[in-house]
């Protein structure tokens, strides 16, 4: 499955749960994550999406690790199982 098809899901997906989802693209900052989904309750999720043998460039790391560093929860999700684990338990996340 392409990546821009498991986004598709994604973003569908965790709508229906009631969560805002937004593709982040940050044109001066290369390498921050694909989505930020926000839950109802306000908390603040940062989404890396990858197919199954997608694999994290050295730039994509790094900006990941700033945004955890910042105390920031930010997730990377090989494939469709693991968007829909995630989708399941989003619950645990509001």
């Amino acid at each position: 499955m392409l990546e821009k098809e498991i986004e598709r899901k994604f973003k569908k997906a965790l709508e229906a749960k009631g969560c805002l989802v937004y593709k982040f693209a940050s044109p001066n900052c290369r390498g921050v994550p694909d989505r930020i989904v926000i839950t109802d309750t306000g908390k603040v999720l940062f989404v890396e999406l990858k197919t199954e043998k997608g694999v994290l460039s050295k730039l994509q790391k790094i900006q990941i690790e700033k945004l955890r560093a910042f105390g920031q929860k930010v997730f990377v999700l090989y494939g469709l199982q693991e968007v829909e684990e995630f989708v399941n338990n989003i619950d645990d996340w509001r």
